[in-house]
């Protein structure tokens, strides 16, 4: 039996070059971005795509984000709004993805979900540019892990996560950001935000101003009830831990068993989020989690507390 470490190779130009062969050829190649791991495919070829959903165990009513160069072959996939343009002037290369009607585009219906747009972004890490221009197509890559779990910010978590499922894995150590991006849609020229992520409210409404509410319907990834969830279950906005709980402490505390960040500060908290989530998720069958204040990165970070807390279909 092939080790899971096996298909995991650090991030050098060999190693790149190989997993754009790959994704040419029709694979699955997961590889880092600022935000969390992506498990990438050719996003033009529609039985690539299929292998996503298929790996992730993922609905097939659930979008994903295309991942390209710039802005310019954005613009071959989508069409831009002057909203859009100016918040991809500000953000890209970044953690901001945009939901936009498809143009005529060789792209997989399936990034799209049946719907009339496309999710789109330019990573800013330098490992996934680099993929992106070896293997010269476009990217479709969701989160690698499994569907509904908690997201990948290492490649360890992604092979412990998918194991034989994905081909190659690219190493390029911890995330950054240790949150997905942030997910803004478009009513005509008016902004919404479909997913709170790495870039907060603030920052995109500074140069959109402000954004709408999205619907209920799903027009984005990251939009289900239930998502980023580990196994144990998951309690809100507790001060004081009951016996069986670990609790994931913010700001001081006597009694975490982990700390997202002692000092308060949500930046440290975003990036360590999912990791110490798994940590916990190892050894405890039930977390509690101290109040993280609803500003700034908290406004995302409690919305992945709370979809991970919710009841599970």
């Amino acid at each position: 039996m092939v080790s899971l470490l096996a298909k995991v190779a650090s991030a050098d130009a060999e190693s790149i070059a190989h997993a754009a062969r790959i994704l040419r050829q029709g694979g699955l190649v997961a590889f880092p971005t600022e935000t969390v791991y992506g498990l990438g495919a050719d996003a033009t070829n529609g039985r690539a795509v299929a292998g996503i959903f298929a790996a992730k165990g993922r609905p097939r009513f659930n979008p994903l984000i295309v991942h390209v160069r710039d802005l310019a072959e954005a613009e071959r996939h989508a069409e831009f709004t002057d909203a859009a343009r100016d918040l991809a002037a500000r953000f890209w290369p970044g953690a901001l993805t945009l939901v936009l009607p498809r143009a005529t585009t060789p792209l997989s219906d399936l990034v799209s979900a049946g719907l009339s747009t496309v999710a789109l972004r330019v990573p800013a890490h330098p490992v996934a540019q680099r993929l992106l221009q070896e293997a010269a197509v476009p990217i479709a890559a969701p989160s690698a892990n499994p569907s509904g779990k908690v997201s990948a910010t290492t490649a360890v978590h992604v092979a412990e996560g998918l194991q034989d499922k994905v081909d190659f894995i690219l190493d390029g150590g911890a995330t950054i950001l240790g949150l997905e991006s942030t997910v803004i849609g478009f009513d005509g020229d008016r902004p919404a935000l479909l997913r709170p992520g790495a870039i907060t409210r603030e920052d995109i409404e500074a140069v959109a101003g402000s954004l709408r509410k999205a619907g209920p319907a799903i027009q984005s990834p990251g939009q289900l009830d239930s998502h980023y969830a580990p196994s144990a279950s998951l309690r809100l906005n507790v001060s004081e831990p009951e016996p069986d709980e670990a609790l994931l402490g913010f700001g001081p505390s006597q009694n975490a068993a982990l700390n997202l960040s002692p000092a308060g500060n949500l930046k440290e908290a975003a990036a360590n989020l999912f990791a110490m989530l798994r940590q916990l998720d190892r050894n405890a069958p039930r977390i509690a989690v101290m109040p993280i204040p609803e500003r700034g990165l908290g406004e995302a970070i409690n919305d992945r507390l709370r979809r991970a807390a919710a009841a599970r279909a």
